[in-house]
């Protein structure tokens, strides 16, 4: 993926972190990164409409993104 990267710093319930924790230990392939990119572009795919030229470019960019992080194999972003 050709982009720019920005660091988050979000507080997750500690329920979640955990859930996070034993999927990670379960999949090697996965870091902590590449859920966070793929759970938002997700979240922001299924809740985006993309009725004006803006939203449409932006959607089709969440898009790019969650596909590309699925189908990634290493961490490329």
């Amino acid at each position: 993926m050709n982009s720019t990267t920005v660091s988050i710093l979000a507080e997750i319930p500690e329920a979640l972190h955990e859930s996070l924790q034993v999927y990670l230990e379960n999949h090697s392939s996965w870091d902590q990164d590449r859920v966070f990119a793929a759970a938002l572009s997700q979240f922001l795919l299924q809740t985006g409409e993309g009725k004006t030229p803006e939203e449409a470019e932006s959607y089709r960019s969440c898009a790019r993104v969650y596909l590309e992080t699925l189908f990634e194999q290493s961490k490329s972003y």
